[in-house]
């Protein structure tokens, strides 16, 4: 079943919301970017609400925030794709980088296999909240809410006439304020930088998001065209297959892609015409 779900399946064209919405409905977390599933604890969780009482949940930690506490939730991972006998490798280094595109990846492969269990139907008597609690350390994988608490210094000024004292700490609490309404003004530009520049990558992502799409698009056109009856078997539908369904990025796919088409053409029978065949003839 997942060993189906290949680089040019559907489940690759889902995006990056519809993950997001997926999870947090499912686990109830409020997840804003596919990379904040990093940590692996999202990954076990699902497994263990698809496959209940296969996950060792007291194993996983749901506050692994370096990366060797990243490496055991995804191991406590693999060993439970190990024992449902799935067959799926876990780039273990590139997910823990955090880099959005590997993450999507894998996510999405497993939206796909969670979905051809029970044929995706949530298990209702599944509380999420309660088996993180179980895990090793339960986190918010949104991140902690920061509440900011403000200290109030209550001060008593005893004003007598001539007093120096008492207008040297007025005044310093006028410079204070002057001070405060300064920093605000120099927040508010910072804010208003960030934000345009969020806005930007923002677009950025959109595009590239639809560039890859369409080329996702155009591989997947070529991939029906080379699986069709008539085609399926010349050795320049073959070659273009290895290219496509090659797992690793090595360059001898491309070579041993070119050999399969080098020697379809080195071992094909010349086509001679029939005037050909009567020159050949009366030479011979």
């Amino acid at each position: 079943m997942a060993s189906n779900i290949g680089m040019m399946d559907s489940a690759y064209f889902v995006g990056r919301n519809e993950i997001l919405t997926w999870i947090n409905a499912r686990l109830q977390l409020n997840l804003s970017r596919v990379e904040e599933a990093a940590s692996g604890a999202v990954q076990c969780q699902m497994m263990d609400m698809t496959h209940p009482g296969v996950v060792p949940i007291h194993k996983v930690n749901f506050d692994a925030k370096t990366e060797y506490d990243m490496i055991q939730n995804y191991k406590v991972l693999q060993d439970v794709f190990n024992k449902l006998k799935i067959d799926k490798h876990v780039e273990v280094n590139r997910l823990v980088k955090g880099r959005p595109l590997d993450n999507l990846e894998f996510l999405q492969w497993l939206k796909r296999y969670c979905d051809s269990v029970n044929g995706g139907i949530m298990n209702e008597n599944y509380n999420p909240v309660e088996r993180r609690c179980k895990g090793g350390k339960e986190r918010n994988i949104k991140g902690s809410q920061k509440i900011s608490k403000s200290l109030q210094t209550n001060n008593s000024f005893s004003s007598f006439p001539g007093d120096g004292i008492g207008n040297n700490k007025i005044s310093g609490i006028k410079q204070g304020k002057l001070a405060a309404v300064a920093g605000s003004v120099n927040s508010s530009v910072e804010i208003q930088a960030l934000t345009k520049e969020i806005t930007d990558l923002k677009l950025s992502v959109d595009l590239l998001e639809k560039e890859r799409d369409f080329y996702f698009a155009k591989l997947r056109d070529i991939e029906i065209l080379c699986q069709t009856p008539e085609l399926e078997n010349i050795p320049m539908a073959v070659a273009v297959k290895m290219i496509l369904y090659a797992a690793d990025e090595k360059e001898s796919v491309l070579v041993e892609a070119q050999e399969i088409v080098s020697q379809s053409v080195d071992t094909r029978e010349p086509d001679y015409s029939d005037d050909d065949h009567q020159i050949l003839t009366n030479n011979a």
